[in-house]
């Protein structure tokens, strides 16, 4: 199964996670590991000048996408690597795969168009996965 079909298969009904998801697990350590949590992480996608589409997955709106290269840009070389050789797969892949997840997770965990505090942020996400 490659990359894409598991974002495809990520959300069903509901918005609801199916099954035990690799890059959505990568996710999860992505936002706990990321200094500032889930703020951290949308930071510097903003530094990076993705200011726009950060504010549409957390806003009631649309979600605007971002391709695979605005998240190599955002997240840096290193990163992306080791992301993408937890989840066994080349580093473009990795990339794109982020490009398609990432815009729903931050649109779910924000519901009503704020981010949820701390551990909330987790709580939310292990729910997705069930």
């Amino acid at each position: 199964m490659g990359l894409l079909d598991m974002v495809g298969g990520l959300l069903g009904q509901g918005g609801q996670a199916q099954g035990n998801n690799p890059l959505m697990g990568a996710v999860m350590g992505l936002i706990q590991n990321h200094p500032g949590g889930i703020q951290g992480l949308l930071a510097q996608f903003q530094e990076k000048g993705l200011g726009d589409q950060v504010a549409s997955w957390i806003g009631t709106g649309a979600n605007q996408p971002i391709s695979a290269e605005h998240i190599q840009n955002a997240l840096g070389s290193d990163q992306l690597q080791q992301l993408a050789g937890q989840l066994g797969v080349s580093h473009e892949e990795a990339a794109s795969g982020l490009a398609g997840l990432l815009p729903q997770v931050v649109d779910k965990l924000s519901p009503e168009g704020n981010l949820p505090e701390g551990g909330n942020v987790m709580n939310l996400l292990k729910g997705f996965l069930g």
